[in-house]
């Protein structure tokens, strides 16, 4: 495991961007904000790659990537960019795509093979190794492109949206392969993402950035539970329901409140930390208990009714945590929605999804 933070100070005029932050040896941080934010600058200006009227200073311990004095090229760095586009050499075997970074460290046969042949495996892409790029299929490039970035064993890995081009099944499984991947926590790892389910899923920590400044950051669980910044609160437009499985289809938190959906083949074990994320649109409210046996239903104490567009958006707290039901103006006038009146949510668990937390979640 990697044994020394990252700490990055990185003072740009053009284009404009400010950030300082210590990331966690070890940990994956997610990084979100809005088109233009300077997310994918940033990683550039990690990476080594974009230098611009750089003024900070970047060090992983006792070792200084650049500041005042010091420059180390991006080559020298020992950190891996993966992007959304895999970016195989296309005239390079698979194989030697991932044994591209090894011999450039002008390693032993041995250990190239070894390293080639390793993450190959981990990726499940050994029986393709002699295929060209072209050959590939956008997941299983993109797959290469994850075996020849931890081929290189770096120290960093960057990740710049990476399931982005990808389908939703596809990115379901390559999430899940990457998560398994970074489990060791053998390398601080760094990911822009716009996808809550990876911030979710893969993150212990959450960076918000907004016009190329740190406007939010903390645990994934806090920062999506209880944001404090505009493009957390609106990330997906889900709500969040935090807890543990007791099943991989239910979440239940710490007050006994129970949630049911369902999970991809991403989703959590039975006991594992996890949330639940849905659509207001997904949440009926009633003054009583509703007759029959929905598979999900919360006591909840209204706590705002706004306005989106020509519905309402009614506020609700649900213990500690807090779900959003849309609903017609005529059910606020008819049920008399109100701050402070108990009523009952009832979600429908057709339209739930069960998520695995990042690994430090409680």
């Amino acid at each position: 495991m990697t044994s020394a933070d990252l700490e990055v100070s990185i003072d740009l005029a053009v284009p404009s961007l400010r950030v300082e932050h210590r990331f966690a040896a070890g940990a994956t941080t997610a990084v979100v904000g809005p088109n233009g934010a300077g997310k994918s600058t940033m990683l550039r200006v990690l990476a080594g790659l974009f230098r611009g009227d750089e003024r900070g200073r970047i060090a992983l311990g006792d070792t200084v990537f650049s500041d005042s004095f010091t420059f180390v090229p991006p080559n020298r760095r020992g950190i891996a960019l993966l992007s959304q586009d895999a970016r195989l050499f296309p005239h390079l075997t698979v194989a030697d795509n991932v044994a591209f970074a090894p011999s450039a460290q002008r390693l032993g046969k041995s250990e190239i093979r070894g390293r080639v042949e390793r993450w190959l495996a981990a990726t499940e892409v050994a029986d393709l190794a002699d295929r060209k790029p072209h050959q590939l299929s956008g997941g299983q490039a993109q797959r290469v492109a994850i075996a020849r970035a931890l081929a290189a064993q770096p120290r960093i890995l960057l990740l710049d949206e990476p399931f982005r081009a990808l389908d939703v099944d596809v990115a379901s499984r390559l999430r899940a392969l990457l998560r398994a991947l970074l489990a060791d926590r053998d390398r601080t790892t760094i990911m822009v993402t716009h996808d809550p389910v990876d911030a979710l899923g893969l993150a212990d920590e959450i960076m918000v950035l907004e016009n190329g400044r740190v406007v939010e950051s903390g645990a994934a669980r806090d920062v999506l539970a209880r944001p404090t910044s505009r493009f957390a609160a609106s990330l997906s437009g889900l709500n969040l329901f935090v807890g543990r499985t007791d099943a991989r289809d239910t979440v239940v938190d710490a007050s006994g409140n129970r949630v049911v959906g369902s999970a991809g083949d991403d989703g959590p074990q039975p006991g594992a930390g996890a949330a639940a994320t849905f659509s207001p649109r997904a949440v009926a409210v009633y003054l009583e208990a509703p007759h029959g046996s929905p598979r999900t239903t919360l006591a909840a104490t209204v706590r705002d009714v706004a306005p989106r567009g020509d519905h309402a958006v009614v506020t609700a707290e649900v213990g500690d945590q807090v779900i959003a039901a849309e609903v017609t103006w005529a059910a606020v006038a008819d049920l008399g929605l109100v701050a402070g009146l108990s009523v009952n949510l009832v979600v429908k668990a057709s339209e739930v999804r069960i998520s695995v937390l990042g690994p430090r979640s409680p």
